[in-house]
Order: structure tokens, then sequence, then C-alpha cells
């Protein structure tokens, strides 16, 4: 018990994956220390997937997939578990009502969509089609300004899937997970992010292709001159926090 307890004291950190029991293409690598409180682990993870800390319950499994505790307690510290590198920590909504329930946060053909007739579009002035005929009416040879399908590929020389960098505008910090051209899009280079948070718009697919894999609401398609590759570790929240 000095052991762990000196152990937990210390400066410690051990990287989880992390799964949810809604959200069944959610998970993650996350890294928390070891004194952090059960409550403080909750807090961040509420974060990352959206279930509120109290209708959270967490579980903590081995590299076997054997149960090796439930988090009862939400003043005991992470280190009181012994979560080891590798170890599962799952995440039970415990809210019937919850956003992550339902599945319409991974399978968009749950959400109802609006949708309107080809006639009635039609009639509406203010729509994209009508300022496109107008733009057309005024310079014909603007459908002829179209940009090239190399668009932009000189500033993705740098750029490479695995890099950790950082997006503008916001500074919002993730992952590369593709890097090239999106037809489904709009000619030229796109790079493809998974954010450390949900501040994306998708999990990947974009207009029925996916480009990627990754969380709901985690990721974005962006034209390389909104990435910055780097050194850009996650962003403790946490951190902020402290003086």
């Amino acid at each position: 018990m000095a052991s762990r307890l000196q152990q937990i004291e210390g400066d410690e950190s051990v990287l989880l994956r992390v799964t949810h029991s809604n959200l069944k293409s959610f998970s993650a690598d996350v890294r928390f220390p070891l004194q952090m409180s059960v409550e403080s682990v909750k807090d961040k993870l509420w974060r990352k997937c959206g279930t509120s800390v109290n209708s959270m319950s967490l579980e903590l499994y081995d590299d076997t997939n054997t149960k090796v505790a439930a988090l009862t307690d939400n003043s005991r510290p992470l280190g009181f578990y012994s979560p080891l590198q590798g170890y599962r920590l799952h995440v039970i909504d415990l809210d019937p009502s919850s956003v992550t329930s339902g599945g319409w946060l991974e399978d968009t053909s749950l959400v109802e969509k609006y949708t309107i007739s080809e006639e009635e579009y039609s009639k509406h002035d203010g729509t994209f089609r009508k300022f496109k005929e107008k733009v057309l009416s005024q310079n014909p040879s603007a459908v002829e300004n179209k940009l090239s399908n190399n668009y932009m590929e000189d500033l993705c020389s740098n750029i490479k899937v695995g890099d950790r960098c950082e997006v503008d505008p916001g500074a919002k910090r993730g992952v590369v997970k593709y890097v090239g051209q999106a037809e489904s899009i709009a000619p030229g280079f796109w790079v493809g992010i998974q954010y450390d948070e949900p501040l994306g718009k998708h999990n990947g697919i974009v207009k029925g292709v996916r480009y990627f894999e990754c969380p709901p609401l985690h990721g974005a398609m962006v034209r390389p001159d909104k990435v910055k590759v780097g050194d850009y570790p996650e962003r403790d929240p946490f951190e902020e926090d402290e003086i």
C-alpha cells in the first residue's frame, strides 16, 4: 500500500484506451495522471464523449479484456485502481435519454432530414442555384475558372498521416488522418483531421465517401494552408486551471 501511495503522489501518468457503451465506433487513447481523481477523469471524458459526469460509470479492463475494477469512488485517485499502460477504460452511459443514445451520433441515416421538391426549390429566391445563375449570366467565363486538381498540392509536401497538428482558425489540435484529393468536396488537395476534442463535423465520412476513420464529431477536412504540423501535444483542460 505504501509503494502504491508513493506512486500516486509522483508525477506519473498512464495511457488508456477509452471505449463507450453507446458509441461503438468510439475509441481513443487518452493519457491520465495517476493522481487525478475518478471524478476528474469523468469530467475529462465528458469533454470527449458527451456523457455527463453524473450519468457516467467507469470500468477498467486489462490487456486480456478481463475486468479489473469498477471505479465506483469518485474521490479516489485513478492510481488507486492500479491501471497499467494499454488497459481499457470503458465508459457506461446510465442516462437513457443521453445525447449518445439512439445511435444517431454514429448513423446519420437515423436523423430526420428536411427535404424539398425540385419544383418548390426552384420557386425560392436567395438560393445558391439562383446566385450561381446570376453569376454565370453576368460572367459566362466564370464557369471556366475552376480550381485545378492539383490546387495546394505543394503545401502538402510536409504534411503526413500521423503528424500532430494545429488547425486555424481556433488553434484546434489533432492528428492528420488523410492527405490527398477529395473529389466529393471540391478539386484540389485536402487534409483530413481527427481533432482531440469533439470540434469536428463528421466521423471521416463526407458526402457518402469515407476518407478516414475517427470518433463522431471529431473529423474535419480542411485545406492544407490551414494546417501546421509539429510538436502540438493534446491539451489537458485541467492545466488551464492551474496557477
